[in-house]
């Protein structure tokens, strides 16, 4: 299997698609991770359903509101979720796993949470009514070369920039940043989580760290006009992404450890504490 460190590396978003179909070996592998049943941390199971463009009439195409962001995509990834508490999180989690699947399988994806038309996915997918449906993401394999509009919109999204360490991860409060040597055997999921995709590259997590407990604990710093898109915080999927890419690295490592709620937890506004990592 590929290191999971390569995996997040080599991820990126994909917007122009080329016109050669999926091998159905690679389809079938995939298409299993995606209807086995799927929990998240939080306590909240996202459903997901694998949508081929071939299965709706090619009027129907125009409608699903992807044309002019995403060129010749013929598989679609789509993610449901009931309402509930930090339900958002879980969701980003757990699609987020998936979207990692399909780039180990040698598949490009691209997050799409508000530029497609939700009426025309919903019957596809399969939602249910009490369900949002956050997100989808093209499946396939890229184009030799990227189309204008992705240029652009990589360049307009600051896709290809992050923060460095000293904006996301702290020391024991939010004033003192944490450093790769404090970090020590977390320094690598650390930097997978500061790889992390995220809404307009908001990377809206921020991460304390206490030695004393051997606690990280995870926050949310909002952005101004990212609270609710459709009834969903997209920053809240990107906490989830966050969350998955820090697991995934720690379990590789062999650094046992798990999520849970602390009761009493350092308030640092405006920041909003999400959950903790507590390692063991």
């Amino acid at each position: 299997m590929m290191p999971i460190s390569e995996i997040i590396r080599k991820r990126y978003s994909c917007r122009s698609y080329s016109v050669n179909p999926v091998e159905e070996s690679v389809l079938e592998t995939f298409r299993k991770q995606v209807n086995e049943p799927h929990s998240g941390p939080l306590g909240n199971a996202p459903r997901f359903a694998l949508i081929s463009m071939a299965a709706l009439p090619r009027e129907e195409w125009k409608k699903l509101g992807t044309y002019g962001v995403i060129k010749n995509a013929r598989l679609y990834l789509a993610g449901m979720i009931s309402p509930a508490p930090m339900a958002t999180c879980d969701y980003g989690y757990c699609m987020e796993k998936l979207i990692l699947k399909a780039t180990e399988l040698g598949l490009n994806t691209c997050w799409l949470g508000g530029t497609f038309a939700i009426s025309a996915f919903r019957n596809a997918a399969g939602m249910r009514r009490n369900e949002l449906l956050p997100t989808i993401s093209p499946i396939g394999y890229a184009a030799e070369h990227k189309s204008l509009t992705e240029r652009f919109m990589r360049r307009f999204a600051g896709s290809d920039h992050r923060l460095p360490w000293t904006g996301l991860f702290f020391h024991g409060n939010a004033e003192t940043p944490l450093s790769s040597e404090m970090a020590g055997e977390y320094g690598e999921a650390l930097e997978n989580v500061r790889l992390a995709p995220s809404a307009s590259n908001k990377q809206p997590w921020r991460i304390v760290y206490d030695d004393r407990q051997k606690t990280f604990f995870f926050y949310l710093s909002r952005a101004i006009g990212y609270r609710k898109l459709r009834d969903v915080s997209l920053q809240e999927i990107d906490m989830g992404i966050a969350m998955c890419h820090f697991e995934l690295t720690a379990r590789e490592l062999g650094l046992e450890g798990n999520w849970r709620q602390n009761e009493s937890v350092p308030e640092i506004k405006p920041w909003e504490y999400i959950t903790s990592w507590q390692a063991v």
